[in-house]
């Protein structure tokens, strides 16, 4: 029978199934984090066991650390804890952590690709929901809870009950200034945050195989926004081309191998998908959000929605409640809104590619007077990367206040939050109420409206500065 992508990776990975229960399912590689990490060490202690695997588990710091002075001690008592536990389990465990200082240290989705730890065929997981991430290479990834981080530490096996499976086909050239953030947001808005519940979604078409390995990362990071349990991609030429010569991936001989089992992967001509959704890539236009969660999205020139007879009240009251926290009216247009802060960061948008397509929008610009413009590198390489390319420079002859790699205001931990009542467009991937400090106002958006917003001042069509 043909299989999906996905059927081929699960069903190769089975330990154990029975009828009516859930399967053992292998675990290639496990990343872990100080948030979601100390209570399942703590599980492990109590019950005096080893980890499993410690070669198959990958460490760093990434949502507590500050971005400011790394290596002074953190400020927030917190934040400290969590690191300082994270660097002790890892060292009690024999586990090789990527901690503040060392040079691999970053969001934990923007280190497993760039070091090549992220291959196709795998299954990943991390106490994480964007863990989908890592599917844009052909991986079964997806975020656990503590208690399972806990088990497949103990086992490097994970009890997971099999997903349906979606195919979502984006075919067609998208227009320009249009990138995959705009993709996955036009996606979400019209399929709405529980669009793919149940289901692992395989992204095809050639408007997806037209992406960059950094746009198919943020495609997959964001499925996870439309309830769906992952995402994923099939690995082609343009997958080899980004993995060949990282540190992680095989050498030699083992790299020919390997692409040879990569190219298998994808999905068999007849396979059968339990849904199948399919878009215009002429139809997508630069993209932001509006509202309290990322399915409330509209074209950058487009009016918010108003209140209809059509609606459902709890539709209604969505809306309502939303619009009211955001300051907004229905009917409304968003270009020209107000804007107070421009975030550039999170496991979303915040590798190097971002960065460059930033920059030859700023490259020459300042940003407006009332705009306080913040950039957080996904990691330590992404950092080194930007400035061997000169592109920090770019951004402070822009104004933007350059940071250290971390999760930073995507979650308003420590100092890296939005003042209450203050507007934010961010290239990360969540706006719910209070999600980068509370009584922020996250309007969700790409990379270049973001720099094109930081230089007007209020929200902008990217467009107007791309030729």
């Amino acid at each position: 029978m043909p299989k999906t992508l996905f059927e081929k990776i699960w069903d190769s990975h089975v330990v154990a199934q029975e009828e009516g229960f859930p399967t053992v399912l292998y675990i290639d590689a496990h990343f872990i984090h100080e948030v979601t990490s100390p209570q399942a060490f703590n599980g492990l202690k109590n019950r005096g066991i080893s980890v499993r695997s410690p070669s198959r588990v990958w460490a760093t710091a990434d949502h507590n650390v500050p971005t400011i002075n790394q290596l002074l001690p953190i400020k927030d008592l917190l934040s400290r804890k969590q690191i300082e536990t994270l660097e002790e389990n890892c060292k009690d465990f024999g586990i090789e952590l990527f901690g503040l200082g060392h040079p691999w240290q970053g969001i934990v989705h923007v280190i497993g690709p760039e070091l090549g730890v992220t291959k196709p065929g795998m299954t990943i997981v991390c106490g994480d929901s964007h863990t989908s991430t890592h599917g844009a290479f052909g991986a079964v990834a997806f975020g656990i809870g503590t208690s399972e981080v806990e088990q497949v530490l103990a086992s490097q096996t994970i009890l997971q009950t099999k997903p349906k499976t979606m195919k979502i086909d984006v075919n067609g050239v998208l227009q320009k200034g249009v990138t995959a953030k705009d993709v996955i947001l036009y996606i979400i808005s019209k399929l709405s945050t529980s669009g793919g519940t149940g289901h692992f979604v395989e992204f095809t078409g050639s408007a997806i195989r037209g992406l960059s390995m950094e746009g198919r990362m943020t495609i997959c990071n964001m499925s996870i926004e439309m309830g769906a349990r992952g995402g994923m991609i099939a690995p082609d030429e343009t997958t080899y081309k980004y993995m060949y010569g990282r540190t992680f991936s095989p050498k030699g001989s083992d790299w020919d191998k390997a692409v040879s089992f990569w190219k298998t992967l994808p999905s068999d001509k007849g396979a059968k998908f339990d849904r199948v959704e399919s878009f215009d890539a002429r139809d997508i236009e630069p993209m932001i959000t509006y509202g309290t969660n990322p399915g409330m999205g509209i074209n950058i020139n487009g009016q918010l929605p108003k209140i209809n007879n059509q609606m459902s009240k709890s539709s209604k009251d969505q809306l309502l409640k939303s619009l009211d926290y955001m300051g907004l009216e229905e009917g409304q247009k968003m270009i020209g809104q107000h804007v107070d802060y421009v975030f550039f960061g999170s496991c979303t948008n915040s590798r190097i590619e971002d960065f460059r397509e930033a920059a030859k929008i700023l490259k020459g610009r300042k940003k407006a007077k009332n705009i306080i413009a913040i950039l957080v590198p996904g990691s330590s390489q992404v950092a080194k990367q930007a400035k061997k390319e000169g592109l920090d420079k770019v951004f402070e002859e822009a104004g933007f206040e350059l940071r250290e790699s971390g999760c930073s205001s995507c979650l308003g931990f420590n100092d890296d939050k939005i003042p209450p009542g203050k507007y934010c467009v961010s290239t990360s991937n969540r706006n719910f109420e209070g999600r980068q400090g509370p009584g922020a106002k996250t309007m969700l958006v790409s990379p270049l409206t973001a720099a094109a917003t930081a230089i007007k001042g209020c929200v902008t069509d990217p467009r107007i500065f791309i030729k």
